[in-house]
């Protein structure tokens, strides 16, 4: 029995030692011996685009303070050859969003603004605003849906460098990327910061290697309307799931590096922790839908969802299945295990407690802020995981409060 545990232990440490060091690794070693599905020479040129329709999908909540920098940057977009569409649903808005949506409708003629009475969540807007679209300029592939957050800001060559990927007819889905603004060290913005640099780099692989970017990050993608699913009621994270369901199509999936917008950085643990506990429900509620679409998980696709994303949302799992192991070991007298069960309690417990002191003092160490990151966000994934057994009730959302 005890040789059991102890397979134990390691196994789940070498899961996650796999997971998350040992598959970017791999991904780099493909990108060099392994034929592409897609060409990286995509990524470089830029013949002339086809004149795509384009129709801008926003879903507002209290945007109040945000809304008119973004809707600015919108109007700075370079011209792509092709014509524009906006979209913009305000969820029962109660401050001033309404109003500013309400001007630029005024002002712009291809600028729609949709008030919905009472809340219904951002999928069920999203959903309500690409019928719209498709309604009016149809479900072709030369007809472009970007679906943005309202606080995301873009590059003015944006749709330039996200549109020239829909030239090659596989293409469904193209994921930008977004860079943080007002990066910190005080708060929890740099180690964020740099775990999304390692999940764009895997995107980005994912995408070139097997055409299977495996989500994008949400704020700012573009799919080919006819690969547009609605997303089902009460699903969570909306972008995943119309993500996984173009790929389902045989669609490719991309993320573009050059594709640049902004958004300004969060700093607090407390804001970061909700938003991921609710993405870390809404993942456990992708994970049973598109099972078909990771298991088995031998090659391509399958292969890339279940090492990047699926041995990631049950992480948890095995950190408290190898603890307990651990402390199994350690109850029965094994005083190498009794050592390592100690040793990261006390580990765990004080490079929380010394990242608290020092930030008092005005120290900021990004090990030890990186170190207790990696396991608060981790604790918000179990969390949701145990909102999902519960039951997801309602997919309206109370938004991430906005970095001033």
């Amino acid at each position: 029995m005890e040789w059991i545990l102890e397979i134990l232990v390691w196994s789940t440490a070498g899961i996650l030692l796999y997971s998350y060091g040992l598959y970017p690794v791999w991904l780099e070693i493909l990108l060099r011996w392994k034929p592409t599905a897609y060409p990286l020479a995509a990524f470089e040129h830029t013949p002339p685009l086809p004149a795509f329709q384009v129709s801008i999908l926003m879903a507002a909540y209290n945007e109040e303070a945000v809304l008119d920098e973004k809707l600015r940057s919108l109007l700075a977009l370079k011209p792509f050859g092709g014509t524009l569409r906006v979209f913009l649903g305000s969820d029962a808005s109660e401050d001033g969003t309404d109003g500013i949506a309400q001007r630029y409708m005024e002002d712009y003629p291809w600028f729609s603004f949709i008030r919905f009475g009472s809340r219904t969540g951002k999928p069920s807007i999203i959903n309500q605003l690409a019928a719209m679209a498709l309604e009016e300029s149809g479900s072709v592939p030369g007809h472009i849906l970007l679906i943005s957050d309202a606080n995301i800001l873009f590059h003015p060559e944006l749709l330039q460098r996200m549109l020239r990927h829909f030239r090659h007819p596989q293409v469904a889905v193209v994921d930008s990327t977004i860079l943080p603004v007002g990066l910190s060290d005080v708060g929890i913005s740099k180690a964020e910061h740099r775990y999304l640099s390692g999940e764009a780099r895997l995107k980005f692989l994912e995408g070139v290697i097997w055409g299977t970017m495996i989500g994008p990050f949400g704020g700012c993608y573009a799919i080919r309307s006819d690969y547009f699913r609605p997303v089902p009621a009460g699903f969570l994270v909306d972008d995943f799931f119309i993500t996984l369901s173009a790929i389902s199509q045989g669609g490719f999936a991309l993320s573009d590096p050059s594709a640049r917008c902004w958004e300004k950085a969060n700093d607090s643990l407390e804001v970061e922790w909700k938003r991921k506990r609710r993405i870390g429900a809404g993942n456990f509620q992708n994970m049973h839908y598109f099972r078909h679409c990771w298991w088995p998980p031998w090659r391509g696709g399958r292969f890339a969802f279940f090492s990047h994303k699926i041995l990631r949302w049950i992480g948890p799992h095995l950190m408290l299945l190898g603890a307990l192991a651990t402390a199994v070991l350690a109850c029965w007298g094994n005083q190498f295990y009794g050592f390592l069960f100690v040793s990261s309690i006390i580990g765990l417990s004080g490079t929380y407690v010394l990242d608290l002191l020092l930030r008092q003092w005005g120290i900021q160490l990004l090990a030890l802020r990186g170190i207790r990151y990696f396991f608060s966000m981790n604790a918000a994934l179990f969390s949701g995981w145990l909102y999902f057994l519960n039951g997801i009730k309602s997919n309206v959302w109370e938004r991430t409060k906005r970095a001033g």
